[in-house]
């Protein structure tokens, strides 16, 4: 009879251990896959950043040794990604092949400019900086003007500030119903023992000495448990390199460090603390408060 009770209260255990691990799994997935939105939201920003292009229109009589020589110039800026020359011949058939006739035939001569498009880095891409580099460029004796979409990047930034504070917030909530939920988890297996911890402490067992091998257990669930969502993670990581390969997930192994490290931590701290605290609850109640 003690086996067969033994026994059940094994699988009990076992079963409650269980449940605390696949909770504190799915907890820690979802609160991973945040902190990879995170993460990587400002690389996603960064590459529709760098797709903005600024052109630079030339003035006519420049020679082909001096516009090579400037676009040289221009690869050395601290704010150029890219700068791609494109001569007036080249941009009068571009022109005509998206109007669907030649222009050139009606006008007799050529309008169109020399110019140069200048692909900025991410940290350049603002109203304030853009306007500094407009300013700069009319300065140069070779420019005649200068053209970028203003409307564009006033959305671009405001949309970018406005997803960055909703992901923060979004971030908070998360983090704070992930703990809620690893605790809740904890305390209803550290709930069944509680009779266990006062047995103890009435026997002369300090508070720390008690404490001990509940904070290790829950500690060794909480790494199990982001262990688990560590792998699910990577399964999303895998799919989301395969299938949006300019992201290049897989390659950045400075976030995927980051976002492992998050999770372990974060999984560390909270059955830590919801551990202590738990134990300690019980440990302060007089024997007639646990059945309540």
């Amino acid at each position: 009879m003690s086996n067969k009770f033994d026994s059940y209260q094994k699988r009990r255990l076992q079963s409650s251990y269980f449940s605390v691990v696949i909770s504190i799994a799915l907890v820690l997935f979802m609160v991973g896959i945040l902190g990879l939105i995170l993460l990587k939201s400002t690389k996603v920003a960064n590459i529709v950043k760098e797709q903005v292009a600024i052109t630079l229109f030339l003035k006519d009589g420049i020679s082909d040794e001096q516009i090579t020589t400037f676009r040289e110039s221009l690869l050395e800026e601290p704010f150029t990604n890219s700068a791609i020359y494109t001569s007036k011949e080249d941009a009068a058939k571009i022109y005509s092949e998206e109007i669907g006739e030649d222009f050139l035939e009606f006008l007799g001569k050529n309008p169109l400019k020399n110019g140069i498009d200048i692909y900025v880095k991410a940290d350049f891409v603002t109203p304030e900086k853009m306007q500094e580099l407009e300013e700069k460029f009319l300065k140069n004796a070779f420019v005649a003007d200068v053209s970028y979409d203003k409307p564009l990047i006033n959305l671009l930034t405001e949309n970018i500030k406005r997803i960055s504070f909703w992901l923060l917030v979004a971030s908070s909530f998360f983090a704070i119903i992930a703990t809620i939920l690893i605790n809740s988890a904890i305390r209803l297996t550290i709930y069944s023992k509680r009779f266990t911890i006062k047995t103890m402490q009435m026997v002369g067992a300090t508070k720390s000495f008690i404490r001990k091998p509940f904070i290790l257990t829950s500690i060794k669930l909480g790494l199990i448990g982001a262990f688990l969502a560590l792998i699910a993670l990577g399964f999303v990581v895998y799919y989301i390199d395969k299938f949006i390969p300019s992201l290049a997930i897989l390659q950045d192994y400075t976030t995927l460090t980051i976002l492992a490290l998050g999770v372990i931590l974060t999984a560390f701290i909270i059955t830590l603390i919801s551990t202590f605290l738990a134990t300690q609850r019980f440990l302060n109640l007089r024997t007639d408060e646990l059945y309540y």
